[in-house]
């Protein structure tokens, strides 16, 4: 996508603060508006559509971006990293779907930032667990709950605490915080250069209701649910299988015209074996989501 050599991009010389005024010019998107950009990108590759969908968003990225403060790597970075996302969700946004883009990006924008600042951090020397990357997003959070965000090393009794709420061991736990104590800015310096405004970083910061502990969780129930699918999948014929997963699997979906073609049966009927496989896959689904004591999918 070409978007990106267009949008506005922040940096130390410009001043956050500048980046963030002008990324405030960009109207957001009334839905039926988002809806047909989303539709001239999809099924024309307008990239003017996908443009305007990437900066009506650009507020989003950034205000995720400042949520992962405390990590000592240049602001300017992370809101780019995070625009990369917001770019790579505009570019497989699906507004068949029936949701917005934003509640779709944000997925993308944090997935993008993470891997920033995993790949900055060399989190790869102490171990890429789920458990220890939640230890990374959240150990400051986890400090604040128990009052000892000011303290250099933790003392036992919230080390012990810590480990025990985020399921690590006390040793990673102490690595990680003498890891990360030295990263943790203040939240009343002023953005951007001088003469800029007396915006602060707090004024930019992600709700306090994001909780990335809960991000973490939501992640390990989507990967049991996609092996749940590859599960439920079995109940279905060859044919119902290739029919679903070329209708509402892949990236480009198969029109009922190509497909009735293949297998020599009206468009009609390749409709009705693609409800019925659906059906029979979501029962599936509610059956092994009732075995793992999950919520029953919709």
């Amino acid at each position: 996508m070409s978007t990106y050599a267009n949008l506005p991009a922040p940096s130390p010389e410009q001043g956050l603060n500048r980046y963030m005024q002008e990324i405030r010019k960009f109207p957001l998107l009334e839905p039926e508006e988002e809806y047909m950009l989303a539709k001239r990108w999809v099924d024309h590759q307008d990239s003017t559509a996908a443009h305007k969908m990437v900066t009506s968003h650009l507020r989003l990225a950034a205000k995720i971006a400042m949520g992962y403060r405390g990590y000592g790597l240049p602001q300017a970075e992370v809101i780019s990293e995070a625009n990369v996302g917001l770019m790579q969700a505009v570019k497989r946004f699906d507004p068949e779907k029936g949701f917005r883009l934003a509640t779709y990006a944000m997925w993308w924008i944090r997935a993008s930032i993470q891997e920033y600042i995993l790949r900055s951090w060399s989190l790869v020397k102490l171990g890429t667990t789920a458990a220890q990357k939640k230890l990374f997003f959240n150990l400051r959070k986890a400090k604040a709950k128990l009052g000892a965000l000011e303290e250099g090393d933790l003392r036992p009794e919230n080390v012990a605490q810590i480990a025990r709420d985020l399921n690590v061991t006390e040793d990673e736990v102490i690595s990680m915080n003498r890891r990360l104590s030295g990263g943790d800015a203040s939240l009343n310096v002023t953005v951007g250069a001088e003469g800029e405004g007396t915006a602060q970083w707090q004024d930019w910061l992600e709700d306090e209701d994001s909780d990335q502990a809960g991000d973490y969780a939501e992640k390990d129930e989507l990967d049991i649910r996609r092996d749940m699918m590859v599960q439920a999948m079995a109940v279905l014929n060859d044919r119902e299988k290739d029919i679903l997963v070329q209708r509402r699997l892949n990236d480009v979906p198969a029109t009922l015209e190509e497909l009735s073609e293949t297998y020599s049966v009206s468009r009609e009927r390749i409709r009705q074996i693609e409800v019925r496989a659906f059906e029979k896959l979501q029962d599936k689904m509610r059956e092994l989501a009732r075995e793992k004591g999950m919520a029953i999918p919709a």
